[in-house]
C-alpha cells in the first residue's frame, strides 16, 4: 500500500469515527438540544455523495469509510428526530 493510500485510509477512518462519541452522548443523556439537524443532514448528503464517488472510482477505502460515516450520521439524525418527537420516552 502506498503512502497516499495509507494517509487516505487513515483520514477516512478518523473522520468516520469522529461522530461516535456524539452518538453515545445523545443516547446516554437523551439530550439533543445542542445538535444541529441541518449540519448532520448536510454531512449525510456529503458522505453519501463521497460514497457514490468511491463506487464510480472503485475505490474501496472511500466506499467503506464514507458508507459507514453515512450510516452513523443518519443514526444521529434518527436519534435527534426520535428525541424531538417522543422526548425522553424510550421506544
Amino acid at each position: 500500500m502506498e503512502t497516499s493510500e495509507i494517509i487516505g485510509t487513515l483520514a477516512g477512518i478518523f473522520t468516520t469515527i469522529a461522530v461516535i462519541p456524539q452518538i453515545f452522548k445523545a443516547i446516554r443523556t437523551d439530550k439533543v438540544d445542542d445538535i444541529s439537524p441541518l449540519f448532520f443532514s448536510t454531512l449525510v448528503l456529503g458522505v453519501g455523495l463521497w460514497t457514490v464517488y468511491g463506487i464510480l472510482k472503485c475505490d474501496w477505502p472511500i466506499i467503506i469509510t464514507n458508507g459507514i460515516s453515512f450510516m452513523l450520521n443518519l443514526t444521529m439524525i434518527g436519534i435527534y428526530l426520535k428525541n424531538k418527537f417522543y422526548g425522553n420516552k424510550h421506544i
